[in-house]
């Protein structure tokens, strides 16, 4: 039995895991949800897969039921607890001792106690005591309780990210979401590719999951820079794959590709920064006119997909005045046999532009 913390946008983070599972042919049962944690039992072991989710921070290896399940611990020098479900000081601190004290016998451990905070961050494991253990608590209709068994590695993401050769930082993808939305195609395998490529952040990730990958751009600038982060990828990474990337307008792609795709993953130009939260009516304006753009790069998108080839597309939502959000229904999907299967968003606090993530099939 296995449970999974999801990150920032949990919503969106079950619904990559649910499609992750789909994707690997694995079969997953849930046991328990929650809104930032699901338990769940699995046919088969997914520790050397866990590295491909993007929306989720830990994988844990479930021990057993309530209290008692900590006499399973097996020692170790350093240790941390986390809860999930709960905030109770006391209780923390009760258990960190008996698990202590559960140890003594083998030998002297340490208790790693963070203040104020009931889970240890990532770093502890990750970098400075890496032979640490993280017990976890979950709380739900029962005490499930566990061992970390993988977390996700905020150093990689980040060296993908900032350590790369040429940024955008404002307009890039960032990798964790670029990981989910292919996960979200639930293509295993093919030609993938990102007519919007930027810099290559999407295109990374293709090649750091074995995916055959291309990716274009209209502004050969742009893509110059994608070259340089792809030939820098390669090298940091050992990675004998290359990426085939082409200047091109996203409305043309038969023009640039003669091959045909099992999946198109990007994020389009999105209009505009906004200056303030727009009203209702600015909103639906602005949405109407970019799907003048959209419409045609769709068209272009059923030329070279396969049958039944996957498209994960960013379309904007906005964050209007009055805090609502505005999503856009874009029926003429449809009339080009674009089937769409699922749609989340995606978005900080501040923003104003909303990410509303498509999942379609294309059944041309």
């Amino acid at each position: 039995m296995y449970a999974v913390v999801f990150g920032k946008n949990p919503k969106l983070s079950k619904a990559e895991f649910w499609a992750f599972t789909r994707r690997f042919g694995l079969r997953a049962r849930a046991i328990e949800n929650s809104e930032n944690w699901l338990i769940f039992e699995c046919n088969r072991r997914i520790e050397h897969l866990f590295h491909k989710l993007g929306g989720s921070l830990k994988l844990i290896k479930i021990i057993g039921k309530g209290e008692e399940a900590i006499n399973e611990f097996k020692y170790s020098k350093h240790f941390t607890i986390s809860f999930y479900g709960k905030e109770d000081w006391k209780l923390w601190r009760k258990m960190g001792s008996k698990i202590k004290k559960n140890f003594k016998e083998e030998g002297s451990s340490k208790f790693f106690k963070p203040r104020n905070v009931y889970s240890m961050p990532s770093e502890l494991i990750l970098k400075g005591f890496p032979e640490t253990k993280d017990f976890t608590f979950l709380f739900g209709n029962e005490l499930y309780v566990g061992e970390t068994l993988m977390i996700a590695d905020p150093f990689e993401l980040k060296k993908l990210d900032v350590g790369r050769p040429r940024q955008r930082a404002i307009l890039s993808i960032p990798p964790r979401l670029a990981r989910i939305m292919i996960n979200l195609s639930e293509k295993r395998e093919g030609n993938f590719l990102d007519p919007f490529c930027g810099v290559g952040t999407i295109v990374q990730e293709f090649l750091l999951q074995g995916l055959n990958a291309y990716g274009s751009d209209i502004n050969p600038k742009i893509l110059e820079a994608a070259r340089q982060n792809i030939k820098w990828l390669r090298k940091e990474f050992g990675l004998k794959r290359n990426a085939h990337l082409e200047v091109c307008d996203a409305k043309r792609l038969q023009k640039c590709f003669r091959t045909k795709f099992d999946a198109i993953i990007t994020e389009p130009y999105l209009g505009k920064p906004l200056k303030h939260f727009p009203s209702r009516s600015e909103a639906m304006r602005m949405a109407k006119e970019l799907d003048h753009f959209y419409y045609p790069v769709f068209e272009g998108f059923a030329k070279v997909l396969k049958r039944n080839g996957r498209v994960v597309f960013v379309f904007p939502a906005y964050k209007l005045e009055d805090g609502k959000i505005y999503r856009r229904d874009r029926k003429w999907l449809k009339k080009l046999d674009f089937e769409v299967l699922a749609k989340y968003t995606d978005f900080e606090p501040r923003h104003r532009v909303v990410r509303d993530i498509h999942v379609l099939r294309y059944r041309g």
